[in-house]
């Protein structure tokens, strides 16, 4: 099947090229990418005044399956997924079981092929149960398949066992995505510690509290030999951590998610527990902070987070809701809004950061529109203004704090392997 994109605007950093140019589609791969490119397509899609660009890359997700399906499933977080622009997400291990063993991998590979629009790839746990006690099985889980390991939703709090398990991940090559997190100094916390917890009269979480792993896993990844990616930076002092460490020329990356570089601690005007999300909003300095980063490249990507909650678990008092929130389906819209139209991020800086450089890191051959790659595309409309409306989410989730914002730009097609899996044109 041949499928033709005709008039768009393409942004495709990876090979150094932009302009109005067609996309021509077979099968599953690009095969040919030029102004006067026309074919005998099957399928003809109009990408008039959109961003042809490679399909998004989402480096944090969380599926929730198995174990907590009421909150998603591989299916819905995949189409969500679809209708966000990502063709490609990494599954964090958080799950129930958790995903420490070749076992529950090839299940969720298995499940994930059979239900998912999307490719997702699986990250395996760092330790057994994510108990921070025992290096998981990682060649096994290597072996059936996994893209990373990571602790996420945790740190591993005993130094010489994450050094262990970083070398593990060295010999066989795969990045660690590194929760930075040091439970003894978040505790109880709810929200950052300072403006936000003080207005509200609960515990807060301090900037150390990131700051201080950071800083260890760095300097024990590159005791290890490993590529270290941090997840979710939110402080000013941890993206200066990772400035310094790339200067010093370790193999370290991070990601900012679009909640932290939109909001800070000051725009929590109630205790509404969708504001509560781990690490928590910071400040208007930290969040700054994480944009300039963005902007002269200490911050790699851009990735989502997405952790979806039911409403009755989210209905609740600040010190009694889980962390987390959904973002996969505002992604992109945000991230244009505030950083393009913000003007932090040129669009092919935006490709970059979400597409292009999670490639990267996680040794994969997508982000690019080059010929005879696979064709994993998203086409993105710039120009609508509309509210977001958590009603309209594919996702199972609702927990958002961004219901009623305003915002630019909607994702009009997603195509995987040369196969449109969602359309609004």
């Amino acid at each position: 099947m041949d499928v033709l994109i005709v008039n768009g605007y393409v942004l495709d950093p990876a090979n150094d090229r932009s302009g109005y140019m067609n996309v021509l589609i077979r099968d599953d791969s690009i095969l040919e990418v030029g102004e006067n490119v026309k074919g005998n397509p099957d399928k003809v899609i109009d990408a008039d005044g959109c961003y042809v660009m490679p399909g998004l890359i989402d480096m944090h997700v969380h599926l929730r399956e198995p174990g907590y399906t009421h909150k998603e499933t591989i299916r819905t977080g995949a189409r969500a997924a679809a209708k966000g622009g990502f063709t490609t997400i990494c599954a964090m291990p958080n799950t129930k079981p958790v995903t420490d063993n070749p076992y529950t991998v090839s299940d969720i590979i298995r499940q994930a092929d059979k239900e998912a629009l999307i490719h997702v790839l699986v990250v395996g746990a760092m330790t057994r149960e994510q108990q921070g006690e025992r290096v998981a099985d990682m060649e096994g889980m290597f072996d059936e398949g996994i893209i990373a390991v990571s602790e996420d939703g945790s740190s591993v709090k005993n130094a010489a066992v994450c050094l262990e398990a970083m070398k593990e991940a060295a010999r066989l090559g795969l990045p660690v995505l590194d929760h930075c997190e040091d439970k003894d100094l978040a505790g109880d916390g709810v929200f950052n510690e300072g403006t936000a917890s003080k207005k509200f009269g609960v515990k807060g979480i301090p900037n150390c509290a990131e700051d201080t792993v950071a800083a260890r896993d760095i300097v024990l990844a590159k005791a290890a030999g490993c590529d270290l990616h941090l997840c979710h930076v939110s402080t000013k002092e941890s993206t200066l951590l990772v400035y310094l460490a790339k200067a010093a020329g370790s193999h370290v990356t991070c990601e900012v998610t679009p909640h932290h570089f939109t909001l800070c601690d000051e725009d929590i005007d109630s205790a509404d527990t969708n504001f509560k999300m781990n690490p928590p909003l910071r400040s208007r300095e930290d969040r700054e902070a994480l944009r300039e980063g963005l902007r002269e490249g200490t911050i790699d990507v851009i990735a989502t987070d997405h952790a979806p909650h039911t409403y009755e678990e989210k209905d609740c008092a600040p010190e009694d809701a889980p962390f987390g929130i959904v973002g996969l389906e505002t992604a992109l819209p945000l991230t244009w809004t505030e950083l393009v139209v913000g003007g932090y991020l040129t669009p092919e800086q935006m490709v970059e950061k979400m597409s292009v450089n999670p490639a990267k890191i996680l040794g994969i051959k997508r982000g690019s529109l080059s010929e005879g790659a696979k064709a994993d595309i998203t086409v993105f409309d710039p120009r609508p203004e509309y509210t977001i409306d958590k009603n309209s989410f594919v996702s199972m989730g609702r927990n958002t704090p961004f219901h009623g914002r305003r915002v630019m730009g909607r994702v009009k097609a997603t195509i995987v392997n040369g196969r449109p899996v969602y359309m609004d044109i």
